[in-house]
């Protein structure tokens, strides 16, 4: 058995635009996550992180490339028939906002138990009450609320129920689609430290789908950075955040707010990002907005290399991870 739980192997997914133009959704992308992992995947809107999730939930199906889960290949299961296989209940997502992902008709109960019902098969009352129960204490949910509608429910109250529905079945791997994006700060730190013991108890892995820079710092063990559709940086989180080798990450970085900060220390990338459909396969994705950009940017795309311990970076010029 392979020690990751999931490598994503040259994975890629176009969509075609009229008769001869594609748009490079995600290109040739590849990582892996290890089995109890957090790891956090950044970029700006529009770099593909969406659409990558969507290809690991077999939501969509992959233009080219392999989605490796437990050693088996899920990239070839059509995506209307993954529902029907062993691999769906051990893949579940907490989406980004949960008043929009809750049914308006179903109670807090009904959420939790319909992926019992439906993909684990659970048809025993006494059993469905136990397991969502169980969901419901180990996400913090009181029981008393479990009648309600999510219209009778706060913010964190439904945030808490999406994460009870998403454990219910006892995943392996776990994709947190900016869950606390929609709540308060305050409930954000609840929810993000509910989410770092569920990680220890139920030793789930998580893919961790951020704008926030400074919640990926908290939460994960390693990062990865997306831009135009390809994995532009990876590392281990610490080694990425002290010391981007890529001037794109270095830039996201940068650009966290900080107490005492001044609007000098940010920096605007100037210039407007390439486009997506039909991109010359030789020219770097950060060619035009990359403040290190030569000519050699333009000829010869950077592929990603070391530049540290498990470090690894696309650029001609990254910055070298300096030695501890």
């Amino acid at each position: 058995m392979t020690p990751n739980l999931l490598d994503i192997v040259e994975l890629r997914k176009h969509f075609p635009i009229g008769r001869r133009s594609q748009l490079h959704a995600v290109d040739d992308v590849s990582f892996e996550i290890a089995r109890g992992e957090s790891v956090g995947l950044v970029g700006e809107s529009g770099c593909g992180k969406s659409t990558l999730v969507r290809l690991i939930t077999r939501m969509l199906d992959p233009t080219a490339g392999d989605i490796v889960f437990g050693g088996r290949n899920i990239g070839f299961i059509p995506a209307r028939k993954f529902a029907e296989t062993q691999f769906r209940p051990k893949i579940q997502m907490v989406f980004q906002d949960p008043t929009d992902s809750l049914n308006p008709r179903y109670t807090a109960f009904d959420t939790i138990a319909e992926p019992l019902r439906l993909l684990a098969k659970v048809k025993d009352y006494g059993e469905l009450h136990a397991r969502v129960f169980a969901a419901a204490l180990q996400t913090g949910l009181p029981e008393e609320l479990l009648m309600r509608f999510p219209h009778q429910l706060s913010g964190g109250q439904k945030a808490r129920v999406g994460i009870a529905r998403a454990i219910a079945l006892r995943p392996e791997l776990l994709i947190l689609d900016e869950p606390t994006a929609a709540l308060d700060v305050s409930v954000q730190a609840t929810i993000l430290k509910l989410l770092a013991e569920l990680r220890s108890t139920l030793g789930m892995s998580y893919l961790f789908v951020s704008h926030d820079l400074n919640v990926v710092r908290m939460l994960c063990d390693r990062v990865i950075v997306m831009y135009l559709g390809k994995v532009v940086e990876q590392g281990p989180t610490e080694a990425v955040f002290r010391s981007p080798a890529h001037p794109y990450t270095a830039a996201l970085i940068r650009a966290i707010p900080s107490i005492g900060g001044r609007p000098g220390d940010r920096e605007v990338l100037s210039g407007e990002p390439r486009s997506p459909v039909d991109p010359d396969p030789k020219v770097c994705r950060f060619f035009g907005r990359c403040p290190k950009q030569v000519d050699r940017c333009r000829t010869e795309r950077p592929l990603l290399r070391e530049v540290g311990e498990k470090h690894r970076a696309a650029c001609h010029f990254p910055q070298v991870e300096p030695e501890a």
